[in-house]
C-alpha cells in the first residue's frame, strides 16, 4: 500500500479503499498502524501518513530518501517473499514496488524464481466461475473426516494464509458455502449453467460471519487472553478480573476438546451446556487410557 500512496502523493480514503479491495475503516486502521512503524526509537524515523477531511496524504520518512543497503541473505528473502505473493490470485501490478524488485533481482544475478503452485483443480474450478457452469465434487470434509458428494455452481476463487477457496452456491444446503480447493478429491464438469451473480470478495474475517459454523463461549482467564488473539471469535466480552469471556467459532467437538486441554482452569466453557464439561471429561478420557502417573 505505501509505494502505491506515495506514487500518487495525495489519494482520497475512498479511492485507496475501492483501489486494495477493503473498507474504509480497515484502511484507516491499517495506516494508522503504518505510522506507528519506522527504525525508530526516534520519532523522526516513523512513516509520515496525515488523514484530513477524507484524503490521505503521505510523508516521507528520511529512510526512503537514501537507498536501502541490504546483505545479499535480506535481499534474496525480500525478493522471495515479493515474488511469491505476487504469484497469488489478484495479485495486480505492482507499479514502482515491481521496479524496484527487478533492480533487487538483477543484483542478486537474477537467480531468484519463486513458483506458487495453486492446488489441483484450481484452473477448472476457475473456468467453471467465468463459465456459470455446474460441477459434481468429492470433498473432504476435515472437521469430521468425512468425504462427500456435492453439486457446485462455483461463483469466486480467493486465498487466504496461502489456501486456495471458492465461494459456491451449494445445491446439498441450499446456501452459499465457502469449500477449500485442496480438499476437493474428484471434480466433474457437468456442462449444466447458471445466470451469473455478483458474490462480494472475501476479506477480514470472513470465516468468522459464517452462519453455518458452531460457536463456544469460553470464560478465559488473563493468562489464555491469546485465544482471542489466534482464533476466529465474533464477540470477546472484557472482565474486571483482566480476563475475557470470547464466543470462539468451533471447527468440530474435537478441537474444542483439544483447546480446553490447552487451557487446563484457565478456560471454562460458558456455554452452550452441552460442553460445559467437555475439557474435564476429554482429560478423564485420557487419564483412563494412559493411567495415572
Amino acid at each position: 500500500m505505501l509505494p502505491w500512496l506515495m506514487e500518487r502523493g495525495e489519494v482520497s480514503v475512498a479511492e485507496m479503499a475501492a483501489h486494495f479491495g477493503v473498507t474504509e475503516a480497515d484502511l484507516v486502521s491499517d495506516l494508522t498502524l503504518a505510522s506507528m512503524c519506522g527504525v525508530g526509537p526516534y520519532a523522526n524515523e516513523q512513516i509520515e501518513l496525515y488523514i484530513d477531511d477524507g484524503m490521505i496524504v503521505p510523508g516521507t520518512p528520511r529512510f526512503f530518501q537514501r537507498p536501502l543497503r541490504l546483505l545479499r541473505h535480506e535481499a534474496f528473502a525480500l525478493l522471495a517473499a515479493a515474488e511469491a505473493a505476487s504469484t497469488l490470485l489478484g495479485a495486480g501490478s505492482r507499479g514502482a514496488l515491481g521496479r524496484a524488485l527487478q533492480k533487487v533481482s538483477e543484483k542478486l544475478g537474477g537467480a531468484v524464481e519463486v513458483v506458487a503452485t495453486p492446488p489441483p483443480f484450481t484452473d477448472a474450478v476457475q473456468d467453471a466461475v467465468r463459465r456459470c457452469e455446474r460441477l459434481d465434487i468429492r470433498y473432504w470434509t476435515a472437521s469430521r473426516d468425512e468425504l462427500t458428494s456435492r453439486r457446485i455452481i462455483p461463483r469466486l476463487v480467493f486465498t487466504e494464509h496461502g489456501d486456495f477457496y471458492v465461494v459456491a452456491d451449494d445445491e446439498r444446503s441450499g446456501e452459499e458455502r465457502v469449500f477449500r480447493i485442496d480438499r476437493i478429491w474428484a471434480l466433474t464438469a457437468t456442462g449444466e449453467y447458471e445466470d451469473p451473480r455478483e458474490v462480494a470478495p472475501r476479506q477480514g474475517d470472513w470465516f468468522a460471519d459464517a452462519n453455518d459454523v458452531q460457536t463456544a463461549v469460553i470464560r478465559l482467564a488473563p493468562d489464555a487472553r491469546w485465544v482471542a488473539e489466534r482464533y476466529p471469535v465474533r464477540n470477546v466480552t472484557e472482565r474486571d478480573d483482566g480476563g475475557c469471556d470470547v464466543q470462539v467459532i468451533v471447527m468440530s467437538e474435537q478441537w474444542l476438546a483439544r483447546l480446553l486441554l490447552r487451557l487446563g482452569t484457565s478456560g471454562q466453557v460458558v456455554s452452550p451446556g452441552r460442553w460445559e464439561h467437555l475439557g474435564a471429561e476429554t482429560a478423564g478420557r485420557l487419564l483412563e487410557r494412559y493411567g495415572r502417573r
